[in-house]
């Protein structure tokens, strides 16, 4: 059989031709139409599609050019023709990794999970000399630390590479060190570095998975699957839109998997300090909650208490670029506070990019993550604790969400800006529209002071009224859920649902959306479900406050529109702008 189109160019018709024959020759040898193994380059024989997703990811990433003999796809070869990878691994209780940063032990007669198998592929790396006759390093320790390298400087794949090659030269004949980043990247991939790319609507309508993982077009805009290139000519295979979803998963049972990681996850219930001051997320009423009203999950210590961060930013430093990058990031509440938040213990498991940002539609992107967090809720069945030397269940929860305003509006649905701004005031907000600053001002906050505070009463001082009324009660999230129950929404950014006719500015709804963490069946129980970031609060407003006190060029908010707006509100006369004579400019005393 003919398979030199394996080395030819993907975007050439001899390549179609052979990845058809490829295809065709496995349905013909007894393979699942919907069940096909993947040879591309990114899967690695690892995943299984239909075989229409498995013809677009060899035009995509190409096919794995070492895969002569096609056994996964029918062909009969001999043994000794058979990849070492894919061999039978014979099941034996492996000792330790590298310096034992993944160890495990136990009997010989237990049981491994599901990920064992995948995890003894590599154990025999790990107990491989780095060369002949060391001692002190094995491959997969060398590897790990190489690649530790590149994360931490930034070095390209290429770069990468010829460090490899470089470093074999170096080191005795017989050594380990791969040849290529391509060769380290399919061991690291055993350690749970695995990714997943998801194709998108470019109008951020749908995700191309479950149901949709077939379809070519956008059931709800109708936009094409693929980008769109010269002259408006698909390119098929080329998706408009990637949504790279790294699963947490596997990266939790990895963290089990090291003896000393395993050992911190419990810091909290075997070295905390409890005497009831607030040092760590495990001394907060929403820890204490989860414990009372989920006894099961609480009394397991190794069961995880995360966080979700989100922002966007640009990846570009040319500010004239209106590209978009949007992490999604979890942290794990059961480190002690000198390592939660550790950069090594950040996990990305969502990278959103594109040159217009998510919105309100990223629920569309965080999809993926809640299905992982209902299986993590449910439990995960043999995770190895290599600290305990034994197997458990592990559960996860969802504390809460970690964001700036802007975000925790496109996160939780609710409105951050116009007349029912405030979470927690909603529709007794009460604002008032500045006529000159076109701004909308918030001026009710003495309702938070006690009830005999001398504020309340003193009328000129603030906008000419006492404040009378008590503090607005926050919502709790079942009470949220009963008002947003009845939201339909359809997602895309050319899908907006039209303005209510009939409907003022003063009785805007307070939600745009019902938030997809209500999917979670404790979200609407807990206490606190977003949380502003220290970053926006103590800086871009101290800053803001600090520069109209002092008055500070370029700083301070108190201009010419804002003293207008008090003139015209009748508050604070003495501050209202004096005007030029003839002149349109206006000028106030110095320290008024």
């Amino acid at each position: 059989m003919d398979k030199s189109w394996m080395h030819a160019d993907r975007r050439s018709r001899a390549f179609e031709l052979g990845v058809e024959e490829l295809i065709q020759f496995a349905l013909e040898s007894g393979c699942n139409v919907n069940k096909l193994c993947c040879p591309c380059m990114n899967c690695a024989h690892s995943k299984s599609f239909k075989a229409g997703v498995v013809k677009d990811h060899l035009v995509e990433f190409g096919i794995d050019k070492t895969y002569t003999n096609w056994i996964w796809h029918g062909e009969n070869v001999s043994n000794e023709s058979v990849p070492e990878e894919h061999s039978e691994t014979v099941k034996q209780n492996p000792i330790g990794i590298g310096q034992n940063d993944y160890s495990m032990g136990g009997s010989d007669d237990e049981e491994f999970s599901e990920d064992s198998d995948e995890f003894l592929r590599f154990v025999e790396d790990g107990d491989k000399p780095l060369y002949p006759g060391c001692t002190r390093f094995t491959k997969l320790n060398g590897l790990v630390k190489t690649y530790n390298l590149k994360a931490k400087h930034g070095l390209s794949d290429a770069c990468y590479s010829d460090m490899l090659i470089l470093i074999g030269m170096l080191l005795p004949e017989g050594n380990e060190v791969p040849g290529s980043f391509y060769e380290a990247k399919k061991t690291l991939c055993s350690l749970g570095m695995e990714y997943e790319k998801i194709h998108a609507c470019p109008n951020d309508c749908i995700l191309y998975r479950d149901s949709n993982v077939d379809t070519t077009t956008c059931p709800t805009c109708g936009l094409s699957r693929w980008k769109l290139g010269k002259n408006e000519i698909e390119k098929v295979g080329v998706p408009g839109k990637v949504l790279w979803y790294f699963s947490p998963i596997p990266r939790f049972r990895k963290m089990f998997q090291s003896v000393s990681t395993a050992k911190s996850l419990t810091w909290h219930a075997d070295e905390r300090l409890n005497d009831g001051k607030m040092r760590h997320p495990a001394d907060s009423p929403t820890w204490k909650l989860v414990d009372d009203q989920w006894p099961a999950f609480g009394i397991e210590p190794r069961n995880l208490r995360l966080a979700l961060s989100s922002d966007g930013f640009n990846p570009y430093s040319s500010l004239s670029s209106r590209y978009s990058c949007w992490p999604v990031i979890l942290v794990s509440y059961n480190l002690p506070p000198w390592l939660c938040m550790k950069r090594k213990y950040m996990m990305l498991t969502l990278l959103i990019s594109g040159p217009k940002q998510p919105g309100n539609d990223i629920d569309v992107y965080l999809q993926p993550l809640i299905d992982d967090l209902k299986t993590l809720w449910d439990g995960v069945q043999g995770v190895y604790d290599s600290y305990r030397r034994d197997y458990f269940t592990l559960k996860a929860i969802l504390f809460w969400t970690i964001n700036d305003f802007p975000a925790y509006g496109n996160l939780s649905g609710s409105i951050v800006k116009g007349y029912n701004a405030c979470p927690v005031c909603v529709e007794h907000t009460k604002p008032h529209r500045l006529p000159h600053g076109q701004k909308m001002s918030y001026q009710r906050h003495r309702r938070f002071l006690p009830r005999h505070h001398p504020y309340r009463k003193q009328a000129t001082a603030f906008n000419n009224t006492e404040e009378h009324d008590p503090p607005p009660i926050p919502l709790s999230g079942q009470e949220v859920l009963k008002r947003v129950e009845g939201l339909k929404r359809v997602y895309g950014k050319k899908h907006r649902h039209p303005p209510s006719k009939g409907v003022d500015d003063q009785n805007r709804p307070c939600w745009k959306k019902q938030s997809v963490f209500f999917e979670l069946e404790y979200w609407k129980f807990l206490p606190v479900r977003h949380i502003l970031d220290v970053m926006h609060i103590e800086k871009n407003i101290c800053d803001a406050l600090i520069g109209t006190l002092l008055n500070i060029p370029g700083k301070t908010k108190d201009g010419v529109a804002s003293r207008l707006d008090m003139a015209s509100m009748g508050i604070r006369t003495g501050l209202q702008p004096i005007t030029g004579g003839k002149s349109r400019s206006y000028h106030w005393q110095a320290g008024i």
